[in-house]
């Protein structure tokens, strides 16, 4: 992102150090040194917040707060919320990788800022009441900004979405909320945290990739995705097809994509298994497969998986089954992943989600894109790296929304250190009107703006912006109203009565918004807009 270590970032220490990130997500480790608070002082004055993480959970002065919302404790059993913490205020922290992949120096956006921990979120969810105690708790700790790693599958009305409810609640109060564009990409009208009072954050790759290496008997080389830290040490393996090791009760076809109880197990055992598509991942463990390749629809994301295991695009997976057809007994080897760096610019992730915005569709959203594409950060030892995993780890490598999102409240908290005055929609503003162009990299909506907004973030421009969008809490309410909601609606977004007027009203293609479009009735060629 161009935020460079050391003298050659312009920084603010002292405000740095007063600022506080509130972290709604599925918990934090308080143990990681991400969050040692080596180095830090008292917390600041103006912090109202508490320690109720459960047991054996101690804050210090780096975690300054944690609260929990799911009876299980803060303390984080999956990893999430310690990977996004540790990436919008994360310590620098050197040495850290996932087993020697990755290896190098960690940090958040702003290493000196404190972190409150909200947990909200256990493995079957996070429940709206859950999410709607945090923004109230968070808002009265006194945080300055809030990163919201979650999100629906598709937008919802903003008086049935807590995240768009407590973001309002935090905006009347001087506080932004960054929250994740979701995961349901490339189809369009797939984001959800489209309210204008929200800073929606699209996910984009950047100039680090994984890449997994399988080589053949016959000394060809393939290279794949994943991101594979076991080490075959080289040695060849036979390989065998799903197609070829078909059980009775099963198909060809199915026995190719290696679909629940199609393999016979005697033809599979202690062999790398191929397979027409991800299935194998939910049964190598039942047919004794010592690795995996198969072929991959998504060829920007590199995944971590509990084998050796490689995904390989439609071109290399077939040169795989003609080695396979023609060799008399094929074997091969997976090797460990390594990193490849390209100056390309950034293309938005396949899953990242779309809009058109649905809710508000003169309100373009997602906002803006950032890195969200095998992001390495802290984790917990707690969780699992990847299904069915007995690994333990304190870095992992993920892919999502979620990552890209604390990348931008990290940025936001940058911007606000040099403007500590500043609303929230200044600051979203001063993001989006700075953001760098990115390139279309396809035909159709799900590669224009409407997969990456305003642009892929830009820190260190946005911290010098030259003039912003102002909104505030009259504008949204009046923006509301533009949208013909009732009073009742109304109080249950805002918690206050308001009457809507004609002279109150604001459309939404005409809020003071940093981004400007229209939808268009019709399809007559001339408009007037």
């Amino acid at each position: 992102m161009g935020l460079k270590e050391g003298k050659k970032t312009k920084r603010n220490p002292t405000v740095e150090s007063d600022t506080i990130i509130g972290v709604i997500d599925s918990g934090i480790t308080p143990e990681s040194q991400s969050f040692s608070d080596k180095g830090f002082g008292p917390p600041p004055k103006k912090w109202k917040g508490v320690c109720s993480g459960g047991e054996n959970f101690t804050c210090n002065n780096k975690l300054i707060g944690a609260r929990d919302y799911t009876s299980e404790g803060t303390r984080d059993t999956d990893g999430h919320g310690t990977h996004t913490a540790s990436t919008a205020a994360g310590n620098a922290v050197v040495d850290a990788s996932f087993f020697g992949i990755g290896n190098g120096t960690i940090r958040g956006g702003v290493p000196a800022s404190r972190v409150a921990a909200y947990k909200v979120c256990t493995p079957t969810g996070c429940s709206s009441e859950a999410l709607l105690s945090a923004f109230d708790d968070a808002i009265a700790d006194g945080v300055d900004l809030i990163t919201i790693s979650i999100g629906d599958k598709t937008a919802s009305m903003f008086e049935n979405d807590p995240i768009a409810i407590g973001a309002f609640h935090a905006m009347s109060k001087g506080i932004l909320t960054v929250n994740s564009a979701g995961n349901s990409g490339p189809k369009p009208i797939s984001v959800s945290g489209v309210a204008p009072w929200i800073l929606t954050v699209a996910a984009s790759t950047t100039n680090r990739g994984f890449v997994t290496k399988v080589v053949l008997g016959n000394g060809k080389t393939l290279v794949g995705k994943s991101v594979n830290a076991y080490d075959m040490k080289g040695k060849e393996y036979p390989l065998v097809y799903g197609k070829s090791a078909a059980s009775s009760a099963c198909d060809p076809e199915s026995a190719g994509l290696c679909e629940l109880s199609c393999l016979d197990e005697s033809r599979v055992k202690g062999k790398i298994l191929v397979c027409g598509g991800p299935g194998g991942l939910k049964i190598f463990e039942s047919v004794g497969a010592i690795g995996l390749i198969y072929q991959t629809p998504k060829p920007d994301v590199a995944f971590i998986h509990p084998l050796p295991a490689a995904g390989l695009l439609t071109e290399d997976f077939e040169s795989l089954l003609s080695y396979l057809e023609s060799a008399e007994s094929p074997q091969g080897t997976v090797l460990k992943s390594e990193a490849i760096f390209n100056r390309t610019s950034p293309v938005i992730a396949s899953f990242s989600s779309r809009g058109p915005n649905t809710i508000a569709v003169d309100i373009l959203k997602p906002d803006i894109t950032a890195p969200g594409v095998e992001i390495l950060a802290a984790y917990s030892p707690d969780g699992e790296p990847s299904q069915h995993d007995t690994r333990h780890v304190k870095y992992s490598v993920l892919s999502g929304t979620s990552m890209s999102c604390p990348h931008v409240a990290g940025v936001a908290a940058y911007v606000k250190t040099f403007y500590p005055k500043w609303s929230p929609s200044m600051i979203q503003s001063a993001i989006m009107t700075t953001a760098w162009p990115v390139n279309a990299t396809g035909t159709g909506i799900a590669s224009t703006e409407f997969a990456y907004g305003s642009g892929h973030v830009d820190p260190i421009a946005a911290s010098n912006p030259g003039l912003v969008y102002e909104l505030d809490k009259a504008d949204h309410i009046a923006f509301l109203c533009g949208m013909n909601y009732t009073s009742h609606v109304l109080k249950v977004i805002s918690g206050e009565t308001v009457t809507c007027s004609k002279e109150k009203e604001i459309l939404p293609r005409n809020l003071n918004y940093p981004s400007m479009s229209a939808k268009l009735s019709g399809s007559g060629t001339t408009f007037t807009v």
